[in-house]
């Protein structure tokens, strides 16, 4: 007895943990800051954390309460209806549960490259086909209606990322407009907005809802999670906001109960903990405009909690850091072998980052432009 074919299935590679990392050099967790999975600095809302520690006792009970209550909560927040509020375990989740709502097998999925590996992924195991259209990094991963309209060919699924991970760009909402127009009345516009509360631009969700000018879509959809800048990413807690027309579906495709109850009321205090995004959105700004300023190579403009920075041999320039303690993200696997991703931490953790990258940089005599390293004579 064998699995089915998996062959055409690419395995997710998530950022390496401190404690990954400090057993496999036989160091001690304290020695290192990790600034390679987009995690929140600042932790987990504070409000969530008690709300954790509160629920801990109830675990036993499935979160249908729960569930329902934020549900309503981020149906107002954007002021839609409960019903367009599909809840998931994790922005992951709530990607398969498109899927499965969409899908039919062989329906093609165009998704961006480089981009989220599990847009694809969710895809093949839903017994969907996937095409890829280019950001281009000599274009500064600029993402236009045009660029995306240039790789369609009557997909089901078009999935957009603002701000894109891992360049950090964004796309207007006039573009995605444009996109949802000129693709076929079939196709559905996936607008993953994960990064969101860092992106000084409006959601995707007023395309959903006829706001702002826009007329009303029924085929747009937006993803949210609650891992980024409310600081839930260990909990998995995601989201998406689906047009009124799919009222019905969302019962048929979901898991039972798909989040935790844990997660749902740590969600429920998140939500209203706006103190803390506004903390972790402007210590984001801060370390961004740092890592730009001080960074001795080219580092790409962003909208997310990260920034992506040219050192051509990430490979090399990433392990060397991870030995200097600064764990960041190797890019190779996003099809960039020149970039390494540095999440935005605290200043502390952000002025280490860079000096770190700074002096590997000029160990190896990186240089960007030919894409590879040199070490100098010992």
């Amino acid at each position: 007895m064998q699995p089915r074919d998996l062959s055409d299935h690419v395995a997710y590679e998530a950022g390496r943990g401190i404690e990954e990392v400090a057993r496999e050099l036989g160091r001690e967790p304290s020695e290192f800051v990790k600034l390679a999975s987009n995690e929140n600095p600042h932790g987990p809302s504070p409000a969530a954390a008690v709300a954790i520690r509160e629920t801990a006792s109830s675990a036993s009970s499935y979160p249908k309460a729960a569930h329902a209550d934020l549900t309503a909560a981020i149906a107002e927040r954007w002021d839609v209806t409960d019903e367009q509020v599909w809840l998931a375990n994790g922005g992951d989740g709530a990607i398969d549960y498109l899927s499965r709502a969409v899908l039919e097998p062989g329906d093609s999925t165009l998704v961006p490259s480089p981009g989220f590996a599990y847009y694809g992924m969710s895809a093949r195991f839903h017994h969907g086909e996937v095409r890829e259209y280019a950001l281009e990094k000599d274009d500064d991963f600029e993402q236009s209606a045009e660029t995306v309209l240039e790789g369609y060919d009557g997909d089901r699924v078009v999935y957009l990322t603002s701000p894109h991970n891992p360049s950090g760009s964004t796309i207007p909402l006039e573009e995605i407009a444009e996109i949802a127009e000129r693709t076929d009345e079939e196709t559905l516009v996936v607008v993953d907005e994960a990064y969101g509360e860092f992106a000084d631009r409006e959601s995707a969700v007023a395309l959903i809802e006829g706001r702002d000018g826009f007329d009303a879509r029924d085929d747009v959809a937006v993803l949210r999670t609650f891992s980024k800048a409310y600081g839930l990413a260990g909990v998995r807690l995601g989201y998406a906001v689906v047009p009124d027309e799919w009222a019905d579906a969302y019962a048929r495709v979901n898991t039972p109960f798909a989040a935790s109850e844990l997660a749902c009321r740590a969600g429920l205090a998140a939500i209203d903990d706006d103190e803390h995004v506004q903390r972790t959105v402007e210590t984001a700004r801060e370390s961004r405009e740092y890592m730009r300023d001080n960074l001795e190579t080219h580092v790409w403009e962003s909208e997310g909690n990260f920034v992506l920075v040219d050192v051509g041999d990430a490979e090399r320039v990433a392990e060397e850091a991870q030995e200097r303690g600064v764990i960041v993200r190797d890019c190779t696997s996003f099809g960039l072998p020149g970039c390494i991703r540095i999440t935005c931490g605290t200043e502390d953790e952000t002025e280490r980052a860079v000096e770190t990258v700074n002096e590997v940089l000029a160990d190896l005599d990186v240089d960007p432009d030919r894409n590879d390293t040199e070490v100098p004579d010992a």
